[in-house]
């Protein structure tokens, strides 16, 4: 190959890789400011591990046109092949400026997408998992703050957990009050021995919620709302689920926390 070719190609491999470097940075800031999840983890490592790649490639290029001296080397172009490459550089110039756009709309879309897959697989499960254990979780219903209903409770809802994928954290929420002033507790992984002979207390099951979360379960204990509630944050989905048995009411929460988005899960 002659050496002008050889820088030509060089410069070639150069800009590729300056724009795909240009493209990730520009992908990870968006995926790390919006908290954007779309990605499998194998996919995500191997995106990573793409950049190595990519900075190989500039490093090569870069050498290779050092070694020959483009300068030197390459020919002068005609004053009229120069307008039209710098004309054609305008083009695509705009082209690549509004392909950032372009980019961040297909990542936000990615992050919708991932979100509702995951709301749709939570309530399918929820709905599976109350159908077909009814049974078992009648005890839900008979709520009295005591070990014996708090340790039943616990070993129910980790059959819950266990017996399907999607449960990875599953609680129950109840409205209570201490001195008088309603609290919402919750229930789900709290072992106590029966050796042990300290009574449980409810603040230790007390529930933080948001302002916007108090107000939902509000409206499901008080006001006998039952509607679903999602929500999605930082690779964090919540799914708020009421459940309705003899005129008394749950919420069985369910909470999943992912690294990597998933469109592909």
């Amino acid at each position: 190959m002659k050496p002008k070719s050889l820088v030509k190609l060089s410069n070639l491999i150069g800009i590729i890789s300056i724009i795909m470097l240009i493209y990730w940075v520009f992908i990870f800031i968006s995926v790390t400011v919006f908290g954007l999840k779309i990605f499998k983890e194998n996919i995500t490592e191997t995106f990573i591990m793409s950049i190595m790649g990519i900075l190989a490639l500039l490093a090569g290029a870069l050498f290779i046109n050092i070694m020959f001296n483009l300068t030197r080397i390459a020919e002068k172009e005609s004053e009229e092949k120069k307008e039209l490459s710098k004309s054609t550089s305008k083009r695509l110039s705009y082209l690549f400026i509004a392909s950032f756009p372009v980019i961040l709309g297909l990542l936000i879309a990615g992050d919708y997408i991932t979100s509702q897959k995951k709301e749709k697989l939570l309530i399918k499960a929820a709905e599976s998992a109350i159908q077909f254990n009814e049974k078992r979780t009648d005890s839900f219903f008979s709520y009295s703050f005591n070990r014996k209903w708090i340790t039943k409770t616990t070993e129910t809802l980790e059959i819950l957990s266990n017996s399907d994928k999607n449960f990875p954290y599953v609680r129950i929420i109840i409205k209570d009050s201490i001195d008088k002033s309603p609290v919402f507790l919750s229930f789900g992984n709290s072992y106590m021995p029966e050796s042990d002979t300290i009574a449980p207390a409810k603040k230790d099951f007390i529930m933080p919620t948001s302002v916007q979360e108090r107000a939902y379960l509000n409206m499901i204990f008080d006001k006998g709302d039952s509607n679903i509630q999602f929500a999605a944050k930082d690779g964090r989905y919540e799914l708020f689920y009421p459940v309705i048995r003899n005129g008394k009411r749950i919420v069985v929460y369910f909470s999943e926390y992912q690294r990597y988005g998933k469109i592909g899960s």
